[in-house]
């Protein structure tokens, strides 16, 4: 038995904001995941390549180094736009009217929450390995079964719906499956920005009690826990599907 000695109150809260984590940044994979596998498949090689060049550039940097790029370089980014904004817009309102003295409305400084950082960094990180996912459930859906669909005289949306999606994840909940439980243990990063999950907590309590080994176990099977009980949840959503298919 782990003594964690009076921290297993804290270590839970961080478990909890952990999994607030995980289902925010896959809310927001999924969606654009979806959008960019559209996106790839679409007729318009503008879409097509804006779609590319999603996935390459998130795909081909280290998810540690997007995650400091986002939280640090976007802050600061966002801040020094506000202040040319202001200044834009003070001059421009001195030139207009010189008897008039403009006050700036917008806020002169933002300071990004860690939590939407880790929640966006993630989701994007995750959003361009989603995409290639559904793009390749969509290529295994049979085309005749679309074609015959519009030849029914099915409108665009309700093909998707019907035809398109119901196929499209069964074929895709292998690799969904995966991408999850990879994004789950990526939310350890948060903790490199100051969010207070559980990496965070246990390594602060480590740090104070001199027993790394019994607080990063903890953290360990806590993870497992949480991997565990997905890949149980998902393989009974990949039998109901392959019981419809069937």
């Amino acid at each position: 038995m782990l003594d964690l000695q009076g921290y297993e109150a804290s270590i839970l809260s961080g478990a909890l904001v952990t999994i607030q984590v995980a289902l925010l940044s896959l809310l927001l994979a999924v969606v654009l995941g979806m959008a960019g596998a559209l996106a790839k498949l679409a007729p318009y090689r503008w879409a097509r390549a804006i779609a590319t060049l999603y996935t390459t550039i998130i795909r081909g940097i280290p998810d540690l180094v997007l995650m400091m790029l986002i939280f640090f370089g976007g802050q600061i980014l966002l801040n020094n736009s506000l202040y040319s904004i202001n200044e834009w817009l003070n001059e421009w309102f001195t030139q207009s009217d010189p008897n008039h003295e403009w006050t700036a409305y917008l806020p002169d400084y933002i300071d990004v929450s860690p939590f939407i950082a880790g929640v966006l960094t993630i989701g994007f990180i995750f959003g361009a390995y989603m995409a290639e996912t559904f793009r390749g459930a969509i290529m295994a859906v049979d085309t005749g079964e679309l074609e015959a669909a519009k030849a029914y005289g099915m409108s665009g949306v309700m093909t998707f719906r019907r035809i398109l999606l119901p196929q499209m994840i069964r074929h895709a909940l292998p690799g969904f499956g995966n991408n999850w439980l990879v994004l789950l243990k990526t939310t350890a990063l948060v903790s490199i920005i100051g969010l207070e999950d559980m990496v965070r907590v246990s390594s602060l309590a480590a740090g104070t009690t001199k027993a790394p080994f019994t607080f990063y176990m903890a953290v360990s099977i806590i993870f497992l826990f949480f991997t565990s009980v997905s890949t149980g949840l998902l393989k009974l959503v990949e039998r109901k599907f392959s019981i419809q298919a069937r």
